[in-house]
């Protein structure tokens, strides 16, 4: 694992007065931290519920017989109904009728904290949206069908967080989207989270990860198929306890990360691993039989680690025999190892890959044949051209790819190729004429400019 950033234990008071001997603006702490919350709401999945919708009969005439067949139905229908609504007009439905107030309670309720601010104040005080989510956690008898907790600063209220969590485990909540509004960014989150087993679907954001190193052997997340993690902070040893403990765990996502992460998968489910925004260090695919997409981007070389020193970033790919889809590999910035059993050192099962080449960077370049020689059986390429934050490094002619010796997937199995993003130069022009001698459907996206 990396080296902390100095942001990581750092008091809010301490930074603003670096910032102040620096003669820095302290604004700016605000700015980022925006950013960074901007960051993690944006990649949070969308409610199950409209937190906005209207009522679609609200403006409807009354009913001719004045027949109110709703009311008609059975109780597991009504508590569906108001399952889909979030937790506010869910409450409400008690004031119908009779028959409709006692079943909120028991219904799954759709909890989230946005949706409790007072009609009209879209920014109510801290205290404020914390009593009200401790008010609506133990009004409800449960189980809570989703619950999005990201509106509150957890520092300031320690004792009403780890209550929460107790009540969510206690009242069986199934998915759970719990995030820490900084300052600190690395407030450390309750262990409790780890003897919640009925979640199906977990995000957590801005935190640091519990010790799994103090959990005790027996603990498990038995039903958990989603898995998201932004912008916390964890250990090697924290990511394998969850993949570990996890035996039905079907996506895994960890967009943005405050340390160096390094990832290694053994799972017996996971199908679609997704990596952005990070600090790597490497990635292993050591055993994932079922492992159908493993998607990096944005990603970046944990440098300073003392894990990278002397040495790239390493993907290595082992026993995955149904991985289709792989990408943006990073040619010369990226080392890709296959131990995949062949001696040939390939993945036969990729059909679709995608690449970010630096065109006028020569050790990259001379690297994308070795790359798409690990891939036999290819059928689609995503080439994407990065912008080059370096002097070119040597040229690569027309002849290079000519003499560079037959790659079976373009000669057997490749149909179709998309440019993106390609900026004129001799190299790039070089490589979109050595294409044009193969049976391949080439397809541009975004801007391209060629040289003359």
């Amino acid at each position: 694992m990396g080296d902390s950033q100095f942001t990581i234990g750092t008091s809010m008071s301490d930074i603003l007065a670096t910032m102040e001997r620096e003669g820095r603006d302290p604004a700016t702490i605000s700015l980022g931290i925006n950013a960074m919350l901007c960051f993690v709401y944006d990649y949070l999945p969308e409610p199950p519920v409209s937190l906005t919708a209207s009522l679609s009969l609200a403006g409807a005439s009354w009913v001719p017989d004045g027949v109110d067949r709703i009311s008609r139905l059975p109780d597991l229908l009504l508590r569906v109904i108001i399952s889909r609504l979030p937790a506010k007009d869910a409450a409400r439905t008690a004031a119908l009728s009779s028959r409709w107030r006692p079943l909120w309670r028991s219904a799954p309720l759709a909890l989230f904290d946005i949706n409790l601010f007072p009609d009209g104040d879209t920014s109510p005080s801290p205290r404020a949206v914390t009593a009200a989510v401790s008010g609506a956690l133990a009004a409800h008898l449960g189980p809570f069908r989703c619950v999005h907790l990201i509106c509150s600063a957890m520092d300031k209220h320690r004792g009403e967080m780890a209550r929460w969590l107790d009540i969510l485990v206690a009242k069986g909540v199934q998915e759970l989207v719990f995030v820490n509004r900084p300052w600190p960014i690395d407030l450390r989150l309750p262990a409790t989270i780890f003897s919640c087993a009925s979640l199906t679907r977990l995000y957590l954001g801005i935190w640091r990860l519990p010790d799994t190193a103090a959990v005790p052997r027996s603990v498990s997340f038995p039903n958990p198929r989603e898995l998201g993690l932004c912008w916390n902070v964890m250990e090697d040893r924290d990511l394998a306890f969850m993949l570990e403990r996890s035996p039905v765990l079907e996506f895994l996502g960890i967009m943005g990360s405050q340390t160096g992460v390094r990832v290694r998968l053994v799972s017996h489910s996971l199908r679609c691993v997704q990596l952005g925004f990070s600090f790597m260090e490497d990635i292993d695919v050591v055993d994932a039989p079922r492992l159908e997409r493993l998607f990096q981007w944005e990603t970046v070389s944990a440098v300073n680690s003392r894990a990278m020193a002397n040495r790239s970033f390493r993907i290595k790919i082992g026993h995955a025999p149904n991985l289709r889809v792989l990408g943006y590999l990073q040619p010369g910035e990226q080392e890709l190892v296959v131990v995949a059993g062949s001696k040939e050192s390939i993945v036969p099962s990729a059909q679709i890959l995608a690449m970010e080449v630096q065109f006028g960077v020569r050790n990259a370049v001379k690297k994308v044949p070795g790359f798409l020689r690990c891939f036999p059986n290819l059928e689609t390429l995503h080439v994407q051209s990065t912008r080059i934050l370096e002097e070119s490094t040597g040229k690569v002619n027309l002849k290079f790819w000519q003499e560079g010796g037959p790659i079976e997937c373009i000669l057997r199995s490749m149909k179709k190729l998309f440019f993106y993003e390609f900026r004129g130069s001799r190299e790039v022009g070089c490589w979109t004429r050595w294409w044009l001698w193969w049976p391949v459907s080439i397809s541009r996206q975004g801007t391209m400019s060629m040289p003359s």
